[in-house]
This record gives C-alpha cells, structure tokens and sequence, in this order.
C-alpha cells in the first residue's frame, strides 16, 4: 500500500486536504486512515468506541509524525446521534479555516440480526442509512471544497441482489443467511446513493464513488458465526490490500473528472445493472428521506 500512496502523492496530491474515515478504528477503515496519516493528511477518524477509536489514533500518530488526526464520535446504527455527532463537529471550529474536502463512508457490518434505534433492519440501517445521512448532512461542507469526494465502501456482494423487497427493511433478519441477503442490498444501496448523488451534483466541484475493496478479513463479519467465518477468511485479503481502493478513489487526481463509478482493484468495472436504474435510485432517496424525516 505504501509504494501506491507514494506514487499518488508524487502525482500530486495535496497532503494539506482533510478526510473523514468512519469505522476508521479497526479493518479496512484503520489501514485506510494509516494510509492517509503517511502522507501527513489530515484525518478525522469516526468510531462508536471513544476509547478504541483514540488507541488507534495514538498509535497511528505514534508513527506518522506529520499527521493531523482527530476522533469523531460516531453511531451509524442511531440517526439521532448521527444528526448530534455532525453538529457537535461542525461547531468543533475543525473547519473554520479548511473545507471537509474527502468523506469515506467505510464503516459497515455483516451477518448481524436486529433493528437499529429507530427501528430499521440492523444491516441496511449501519450500512446505508446511517451513511445516507450523515452524508447528508457533510454535503454542505464537502461543497466548499475546491474538489471533495464522497467515496462509499461497497461490495461485490451488490452483484447477486435481484430485487429491494422494501417491507423487509424493517424486519430483524431471521437467520445468518438472510442477514447476508441484506448486507448484499444494503451495498447495491451504497452504489446506487453514489450513482444517484453524481446525477445531482453533477456540472459541481464534488464527486463520488463506490468500489468493492475485496473480500477483506475485516472487523466487519464479526457478527458471522465463527464456524462460517473462519473458514472464509482463509480465503481473504489483508485489511491493508482492502484499502488500496478506498485511497485511490479517494486521493488519485486522475479521477477529479470522473463521478459515480464502480472501482475493483483500482479500476472502474461493471456493476449491478440495478444500480444503473435511475428511478431504483430515485425511490430509494426517497425511501431514505422519509425514513429519517421520521426518525429525527
């Protein structure tokens, strides 16, 4: 990872920029804000725990002297916090003098059965809502930016969805395999968000995309059971190769002209032909806005 981030910032990437990684304390999300700490950017790490989030900080900042990095205190899982969260960094003064120039919505979950705290299908609710919103509610700031980026962490998972049954996005999962059903919905979400906001914002300074970081042995199967898990992560990449993505669709100035694609291993590459359906994506905005219209 590191030759890469070497070679992007020799392109020209201004180190001076400001991003925000959420799940940035462990997985792909933690070498994700390494990668971005060894080029002295400046950082704000979003994590549920306080305490894990700013070990990793303190680590990180241990060995990358130039990098700003700051804790976001962050729960995807709860709109309200979210909508507390983003105004208590807002009023923070962090970006008084610069712009939030790059969001990274990396933070998800697998395998997991429940309701978030307003009553939303656990997966879709962390991996789409809580990312929709808080999204949401950055865009004004990420607008300022002389080119920001919003860049959401997806999957090929999105690939095997034929369908968004919308009556279940409020129903607890009943098992493991259906729980893995939604993860693969909620990341066809993640594409289609990102497809949907480049219509919106094009002809404007910020971009997006969405990419599969591969299947990654991260903290985000926690919640599989350890007789499936194991087994999988025999076959799966570092946290550090599942990052290399994220950081190019994040940093690489090749990619200022190019909004609303799907990366794998560094390179645009097919998606869903759902997430092409403009009015799949319409009614899925639609669909988000209400339900935190009513949640907050």
């Amino acid at each position: 990872m590191s030759s890469d981030l070497e070679l992007v910032q020799s392109q020209g990437t201004d180190v001076s920029l400001t991003f925000l990684v959420t799940g940035g304390n462990a997985g792909i999300g933690k070498a994700t804000v390494e990668g971005l700490a060894k080029i002295g950017a400046r950082v704000i790490v979003g994590g549920r725990s306080e305490e894990k989030t700013k070990a990793v900080i303190a680590e990180i900042s241990a060995r990358y002297k130039n990098a700003e990095l700051h804790f976001f205190k962050l729960d995807l899982a709860d709109l309200k916090s979210v909508k507390n969260s983003v105004e208590g960094l807002l009023a923070s003064g962090l970006f008084s003098s610069r712009p939030l120039d790059v969001l990274i919505n990396n933070a998800g979950l697998a395998g997991a059965s429940g309701l978030t705290a307003d009553g939303f299908e656990l997966t879709i609710g962390t991996n789409h809502l809580g990312p929709y919103y808080l999204t949401k509610l950055l865009l004004p700031e990420i607008s300022r930016a002389k080119q920001g980026r919003i860049v959401n962490v997806a999957s090929g998972a999105h690939l095997r969805v034929t369908k968004i049954d919308w009556d279940l996005l409020r129903e607890s999962a009943a098992n493991t395999a259906a729980a893995l059903n939604r993860y693969g919905i909620s990341k066809l979400m993640n594409v289609l968000h990102a497809k949907e906001l480049a219509r919106q914002l094009a002809g404007t300074s910020t971009t997006t995309y969405s990419l599969h970081p591969g299947v990654v042995a991260s903290e985000i199967w926690r919640e599989v059971p350890i007789i499936i898990r194991w087994p999988l992560k025999l076959f799966m990449v570092s946290n550090e190769e599942g990052a290399k993505t994220s950081l190019y669709c994040a940093t690489d100035p090749g990619l200022s002209n190019a909004s609303g694609r799907y990366y794998d291993n560094m390179r645009e590459t097919a998606c869903n032909p759902l997430a092409e359906d403009q009015d799949l994506a319409r009614r899925l905005f639609e669909w988000s806005d209400e339900a935190i219209s009513k949640s907050v």
